[in-house]
């Protein structure tokens, strides 16, 4: 049994959106609050943190977290990265470094653009002290804290993604563009979380009609659609989709196996 918390829900501007006054972004409905994506994972004993964007101090304050083992980032994008510098916090009460899951390119990106991070010499404590765990490939399995992970890789505007699947639960966000052996590495999924940005077409993400496709084609038992953005209303969406397809919300936990 593990459960995976919602800890952001919402795109890469958050919601509501600076300066917009539309419906959902003066709604007074909490579940559409939505801080930038990230979710909390606790499995076979240990926490980790899927993505840290630049609202992980106000969730891990939210969600009362006061421990990780590790991190998994699934891209290099700023809204799932930004947090990396709030992880010090962990590593200035241990002498360990945090490990992070990640693919190569995204280890590649992160070193730029937190060069300080890992060129500077003795870490003080006020530096993030992160092991960068690069997987193989584009397809396969991964040992990482001692749990069995599969991962699956595919290109958002030509950056590549990866997608994570732990036991019945499948992760998959920012994904638009995929190779069809996608379908075979998340086959038997029953817990599928899944990017849905807005009704409207976008060229980077699958709207709410393709996420829903995308499930169906799956088979999953349940879906929970993330990354979300302001055109969407959570209550009014929710109505019109089916049972089994939902909008998550900030701080929803579920279960799976």
């Amino acid at each position: 049994m593990g459960i995976l918390t919602f800890l952001g829900t919402g795109g890469s501007m958050g919601v509501p959106v600076i300066g917009c006054r539309c419906p959902v972004c003066v709604s007074t409905d909490l579940k559409n609050k939505r801080t930038r994506p990230s979710a909390l994972l606790k499995v076979h004993g240990k926490t980790i943190v899927i993505d840290a964007g630049p609202d992980f101090r106000t969730q891990a304050l939210r969600e009362g977290i006061d421990h990780i083992d590790g991190v998994i980032f699934t891209h290099a994008h700023h809204d799932h990265t930004a947090g990396l510098d709030d992880l010090r916090v962990f590593t200035m009460r241990s002498s360990s470094p945090i490990p992070c899951l990640l693919s190569a390119a995204t280890a590649e990106n992160l070193k730029v653009r937190y060069d300080y991070i890992f060129t500077h010499d003795g870490r003080p404590k006020l530096v993030s002290k992160v092991d960068l765990h690069e997987i193989d490939g584009d397809r396969g399995e991964v040992q990482f804290l001692d749990i069995h992970f599969h991962y699956l890789t595919y290109i958002q505007a030509m950056m590549p993604v990866n997608g994570f699947r732990v036991g019945g639960l499948s992760f998959i966000t920012d994904i638009k563009d995929f190779p069809e052996t996608v379908y075979q590495d998340l086959a038997g999924t029953e817990v599928l979380v899944l990017s849905a940005l807005r009704h409207g077409p976008s060229h980077m993400h699958l709207t709410v009609d393709e996420a829903v496709e995308f499930s169906q084609k799956i088979g999953a038992k349940q879906t929970w659609l993330t990354h979300i953005a302001h055109e969407l209303d959570h209550e009014k969406t929710n109505q019109d989709l089916p049972s089994n397809v939902q909008l998550a919300y900030d701080g929803l936990s579920i279960e799976f196996h």
